[in-house]
């Protein structure tokens, strides 16, 4: 018989995931690391689950043991190929009769298996449990192309805690942001995907987030990370203009003008028609600075305003001619210093209540 496991006990366990859902189930969201292994194709879950609705729940078994019977040597011979003499985990939606029979199936082939306790549903409940943990956060501010990604990098680099919402979703959070990357996961899989790095995450010790919108690009950042993002210290990256333009240029130098064009042209109605034709005009000449400059003006109005909306204390760190490792030294000075005020606001306040 397979151990069924909590949904901690199944993500510790060894061995590879395989998910039996559906393509499409799979493709919606699923357990970061997870291998798609259908029990049906698309189609053919739609055929048991209409039969079952039309016809009752015997027929549809029957139709769904006729669909997997041609099937059964090529699930043995596919699952010793993903994991040659090695345990394997696997998970459908609530843990039921595909999960089940799956296991069934190869155990019988002598494998070992263990299966999640109320499948993929269950895996959805700990992602919101695990995203409501508390966290300590420095926020990483910025106006467009003061390089806060790179930042973040060099800390991580220096031994950090991030949480880089911008690349789990393959998007750099403006108009321009998905030029020259993958498509976006599902919201639920962004969820998905962060629940995983946020559970790996020292209690003790603060994560550095950069400042987002609710928004990334379609993912939308999950409230219970969000709603401490904006509550959280802000240490606010400045760099001359000239600095600011010639990250930008690196990031989007070469990308497709077109695309560049159809991005500027999604803002046209902030940026106003004339700033628009300018930036469009700029870019079609193969002159990208200038179209940046233009386009700035409204990115660092949109930041300013953002900013101000936010009732928390901001800490200006100009990094202006210096290197990623001279910035980063004096985040983590800065971060340090506001944590350690903190801490001692937390026990006056403590003392006073006293």
């Amino acid at each position: 018989m397979p151990q069924i496991l909590s949904p901690d006990e199944f993500f510790n366990a060894p061995g590879i995931i395989l998910d039996v859902r559906s393509p499409a189930e799979y493709a919606h969201g699923h357990i970061p690391g997870a291998v798609s292994f259908p029990l049906f194709s698309d189609d053919e879950r739609a055929q048991v689950g209409t039969c079952y609705k039309q016809q009752g729940k015997d027929l549809a078994i029957e139709l769904g043991l006729t669909i997997v019977g041609s099937k059964l040597t090529q699930f043995v011979q596919t699952a010793k190929k993903l994991s040659p003499d090695h345990p394997i985990r696997l998970h459908c939606w609530r843990g039921g009769m595909r999960s089940s029979s799956m296991a069934w199936l190869l155990e019988t082939a002598g494998m070992q298996v263990s299966l999640l306790e109320g499948g993929h549903k269950a895996f959805r409940q700990w992602v919101r449990s695990t995203l409501a943990t508390p966290q300590a956060i420095v926020t990483l501010g910025g106006m467009t192309g003061t390089g806060k990604t790179i930042l973040l990098n060099a800390l991580a680099e220096r031994g950090e805690q991030i949480l880089d919402l911008e690349h789990l979703a393959n998007h750099r959070g403006s108009s321009y942001g998905s030029l020259g990357l993958p498509p976006q996961p599902s919201n639920e899989h962004y969820e998905n995907l962060l629940a995983v790095q946020w559970v790996s995450l020292d209690r003790d010790r603060p994560v550095w987030i950069e400042a987002e919108s609710s928004r990334v690009g379609l993912c939308r950042v999950p409230d219970e990370i969000f709603l401490r993002m904006v509550e959280s210290p802000v240490v606010q990256i400045e760099r001359s203009r000239s600095e600011r333009i010639a990250i930008l240029l690196e990031v989007y130098g070469s990308a497709d003008p077109e695309e560049l064009i159809a991005a500027t042209q999604r803002i046209s109605k902030k940026l106003g028609g004339q700033n628009t034709q300018a930036a469009i005009a700029h870019i079609r000449e193969g002159n990208l600075a200038p179209a940046i400059e233009t386009v700035l003006d409204y990115y660092d109005k949109s930041y300013l305003y953002d900013l101000m909306k936010r009732e928390v204390a901001i800490y200006p760190i100009d990094v202006s001619g210096l290197s990623d490792s001279e910035s980063v030294d004096r985040l983590i000075d800065k971060s340090r210093e506001i944590l350690s005020e903190k801490q001692v606001s937390a026990q006056e306040l403590v003392i006073n209540r006293k």
